[in-house]
């Protein structure tokens, strides 16, 4: 824990001290890599995303439709036990967020109930990097907006009520950058989301670098909090995990690249349930930058969220104060990660893209054992896809249908989706993963239905 911040940073004159970044090559609007900040998009997958150039994830080397025009908003129509329900950002989504947030293009979409009482309960909906008019200075380009939802007919569609906007018809940045790199910071990404006690919590990461296809270097995760349902965010330094280089906070240097901080540089939240004795404990699943490494666990009461010194570590056996003990619980590789208990399952389900596409493995128990890999949506499929993130409310009812959204990086926006889960359950003990669905048959891109067909 040496590499974490002191809980008593007061002031703040944050530098790095390395190799500047590398401009991106392309962007959702045709950008090039000119260093301005349009080029600087693409969030997670969007600008460098495969392994190894798998169709899984979307890959500029592709020549996709962005590099050269605006999004389409085709909807695909799927054959098999997933199905593409509606978009929900730009072109032909049914929330009509060009007009009303000045989003045409986004990505990510991580979910967590808001946890409040009243009208005000709903679901808060984080996003990567935006755009708005591709036309205006630097495409109206943001590192990160933020939706709120509150329909409860989920398996049907996904409604946007609102968003924290700057100035009319227009979505904020909610944590904007640079925050502690300025001059090497391009974005600052969330990463996962969650509520306790009324306040809203954001992990996010400050990309650095767009490197080979699949990768990029983070300079750090931090946390930030809204204490008034998302409309405002404090990035707490308190919570920083350098990464890369030296960060020199005046009062204490933060070394470069402590075991422990390399692997939490994405995340994911998991709010502890009484069965398994973590009532009141928050799970944190991390991962590296990048689309490479595994997932480590850690878990802290939900008061000490923003204390580093707080957390407890899975070490294989059991739950350290030591760091450096952590186990990987979920096998590499994983990125863009979603944890939560599935009622219908009777299970905790792991969602992630991995060089197959998006899959999602089943547990018993927050640290596992963790099952082989179920595919949902292959890039064999549906090319490009990444990026899946569950609906807080799935299956709360014990439906057999698992509700997400996903990411493509031909259209750059979010699609809501949904997995039929009967025949699915999947010992955690059993580590094969199963066969892509593509390839066995069960599920075809069967069109790609524009807007104006629907």
């Amino acid at each position: 824990m040496s590499a974490m911040l002191s809980i008593g940073v007061v002031t703040i004159a944050a530098t790095i001290a390395s190799a500047p970044a590398v401009s991106a090559v392309g962007g959702p609007c045709g950008q090039g890599g000119n260093g301005s900040l349009g080029s600087m998009t693409g969030s997670l997958g969007s600008l460098t995303g495969s392994l190894s150039g798998s169709a899984a994830t979307g890959s500029l080397m592709n020549g996709l439709p962005w590099i050269t025009g605006a999004p389409n908003g085709a909807l695909p129509v799927l054959r098999g036990r997933t199905q593409a329900i509606e978009m929900v950002t730009g072109p032909g989504s049914p929330n009509d967020t060009i007009n009303r947030f000045s989003v045409s293009g986004t990505d990510l979409g991580i979910m967590w109930d808001n946890g409040l009482p009243g009208a005000e309960h709903g679901v808060q909906m984080a996003f990567g990097d935006t755009v708005g008019d591709c036309d205006s200075p630097e495409d109206d380009w943001r590192s990160n907006v933020l939706f709120r939802s509150s329909n409860t007919d989920i398996a049907n569609k996904f409604r946007i009520d609102s968003s924290p906007k700057d100035r009319p018809n227009h979505s904020k940045e909610i944590i904007p950058e640079p925050q502690f790199a300025p001059g090497f910071e391009f974005t600052t990404i969330p990463t996962a989301g969650i509520s306790y006690g009324g306040v809203q919590y954001i992990r996010f990461m400050s990309v650095r670098s767009w490197d080979v296809p699949g990768e990029w270097t983070t300079n750090y995760s931090g946390l930030a909090y809204s204490t008034n349902n998302g409309e405002d965010w404090v990035v707490d330094p308190a919570t920083v995990r350098a990464n890369t280089g030296d960060i020199d906070l005046g009062i204490l240097e933060i070394p470069a690249i402590s075991p422990i901080n390399k692997n939490f540089q994405q995340s994911a939240f998991l709010e502890g349930r009484v069965e398994d004795g973590g009532d009141g404990y928050i799970y944190e699943y991390g991962t590296p930058s990048g689309r490479s490494g595994g997932a480590l666990l850690a878990r802290v009461h939900g008061v000490d969220i923003r204390n580093p010194l707080a957390y407890e570590y899975w070490n294989g056996s059991g739950w350290s104060p030591d760091s450096d003990t952590a186990v990987k619980v979920i096998k590499a590789p994983v990125s863009e990660l979603s944890v939560q208990w599935n009622e219908y399952l009777n299970k905790y389900v792991a969602m992630y893209t991995s060089p197959m596409g998006l899959v999602m493995s089943q547990a018993e128990h927050p640290e596992g054992p963790w099952s082989g890999s179920q595919v949902l949506v292959s890039g064999a499929t549906l090319p490009g896809i990444y990026g899946g993130f569950m609906h807080p409310w799935t299956s709360r009812d014990g439906s057999h249908t698992l509700e997400f959204v996903a990411t493509t990086w031909d259209r750059y926006n979010v699609i809501y989706m949904q997995t039929n889960l009967q025949g699915m359950d999947m010992s955690p003990w059993d580590s094969r993963d199963r066969p892509d669905p593509a390839t066995t048959g069960e599920a075809e891109l069967l069109e790609m239905r524009m807007p104006e067909e629907k």
